[in-house]
């Protein structure tokens, strides 16, 4: 009987763990809007603001959901520079300053390239978006981020 009792208590781990991770909370999306002459298109971003998160950033994935996106906040202005190592998809990166204005769009990255991509100017936040959406969508610098990620001005 204690033997029954013994073999069962593995099983009953791993039905605990599984339910644990069946109600783990999904990632935390955010909304970002991006506003510019005549347009605005929203996107629902993860958050990278700590040195572990943004160091890992997209990396490894595979695939992006559309209209989905990585907000790297860097906590204040900055010049800043993003790489593609070990990444598998092509971005679009917006390199945003503390005003939430674009000041450079770097488009359709190449996948694992370990050259850097400058921001050209002090920016707090990079905006990663699947490549070719800024083209589609007329997104530009002098355009505006807004959404709660970004800290108001």
């Amino acid at each position: 009987m204690l033997f029954r009792w013994l073999g069962a208590a593995p099983v009953a781990a791993l039905l605990l763990v599984a339910a644990l991770v069946a109600t783990a909370p999904a990632e935390v999306l955010q909304r970002v809007t991006i506003t510019g002459p005549g347009r605005t298109h929203e996107f629902s971003v993860e958050v990278a603001s700590e040195p572990k998160e943004r160091a890992r950033g997209l990396m490894y994935r595979k695939t992006l959901a559309p209209d989905h996106g990585m907000l790297f906040d860097f906590g204040q202005a900055q010049q800043i520079s993003m790489w593609m190592k070990n990444t598998h998809i092509s971005l679009d990166m917006l390199f945003i300053d503390e005003a939430g204005v674009i000041s450079t769009v770097a488009e359709r990255t190449t996948p694992f390239s370990e050259r850097t991509i400058p921001s050209n100017a002090p920016v707090r936040y990079v905006l990663e978006i699947n490549a070719g959406r800024a083209d589609a969508l007329g997104i530009r610098a002098g355009d505006t981020v807004s959404g709660p990620a970004l800290a108001p001005n």
